[in-house]
């Protein structure tokens, strides 16, 4: 009875002294991207020396933990993916400092011992950071080409057709939309708005805001001008008639100067028919008096000489 008494008590202590006594103390407020944030490695116990511990930050991609401080193994690594970090040790604490924190500076953070058979590691930190990008309007519906040639800030459309509009942008967390319209009461809770049978009445500016949902000051707006035109305006005053146009002018500049690269080569590759050098060899030579040809022959040829 006193052995498994002795034994038990024994093993609680082994549990205590593995347990970890490190962790992370980092922000509590919202963090939005460019903020300056600084991570602390502390010690519960305070008996570990911060000069032999390290941060390490855990990759989404690889799902392994790397350290952060610039020396050691992997220099390279960490100088070209986490050039942003600064691993400082001033009066016996451990300090990570993030000057301009980014979106992928998100993730779990944790405090580990030098001595890597020492499974003393701190409980991960997460780090969250709010970002929202920028808002972009497009028409609905429309082509990859119609996005990039069109206006941002502008859309003319014939009278009578239908106009949808599209708000998107991306975030650490799915933004809610609105639609408004300058010197109009109402507001639409959704990404798109839907326009029928459009007229002079529809046209104005017409504004998609979209709000963070968990910071309520991280807000982003795009506005985008709607311009009726009248029903004997021509086809190509309108944005998807200029799109054309552009595109037509394009295709016929392409057109030429593949036309004229055919040509300049065929050319190039054109046999010479032109004549040669003269061969001296299939032409008859001139006979010089008391040369060896103007000799008489002894052979008693009698054969005209054709």
């Amino acid at each position: 009875m006193k052995f498994s008494v002795l034994f038990i008590a024994v093993m609680v202590g082994l549990v205590r002294d593995n347990t970890a006594s490190l962790f992370v103390q980092g922000p509590t407020e919202s963090v939005m991207e460019g903020d300056r944030v600084t991570l602390e490695c502390l010690d519960s116990e305070s008996e570990t020396n911060m000069s032999s511990v390290h941060f390490e930050k855990l990759s989404r991609h690889t799902e392994m933990w790397h350290r952060l401080d610039m020396s050691g193994y992997g220099y390279y690594y960490r100088r070209c993916f986490w050039y942003d970090a600064d691993v400082t040790r001033e009066d016996g604490r451990l300090l990570l400092t993030l000057a301009k924190v980014q979106s992928w500076s998100a993730g779990m953070y944790r405090c580990m011992p030098d001595i890597t058979d020492l499974d003393n590691s701190s409980v991960p930190f997460k780090l969250t950071v709010h970002f929202l990008r920028d808002v972009s309007v497009n028409r609905a519906g429309s082509s990859t080409f119609y996005r990039y040639l069109a206006p941002e800030d502008e859309l003319r459309v014939p009278q009578g057709e239908d106009v949808e509009l599209d708000c998107s942008t991306s975030g650490s967390e799915t933004p809610t939309y609105t639609w408004l319209k300058e010197g109009e009461d109402w507001i639409i809770p959704s990404s798109k708005i839907k326009l029928k049978n459009v007229n002079e009445e529809n046209s104005g500016k017409y504004t998609c805001m979209a709000q963070h949902p968990s910071v309520s000051s991280l807000i982003k707006k795009r506005t985008i001008k709607l311009t009726v035109l009248p029903e004997e305006s021509a086809w190509y005053e309108s944005t998807t008639g200029h799109i054309y146009l552009i595109m037509g002018a394009a295709l016929a500049v392409f057109m030429v100067i593949i036309m004229a690269m055919t040509i300049f080569l065929c050319r190039r590759t054109r046999p010479n028919k032109s004549k040669g050098p003269i061969d001296d060899q299939s032409q008859t030579k001139p006979i010089y008096k008391n040369s060896v040809e103007s000799l008489n022959s002894t052979t008693g040829d009698k054969q005209p000489l054709v």
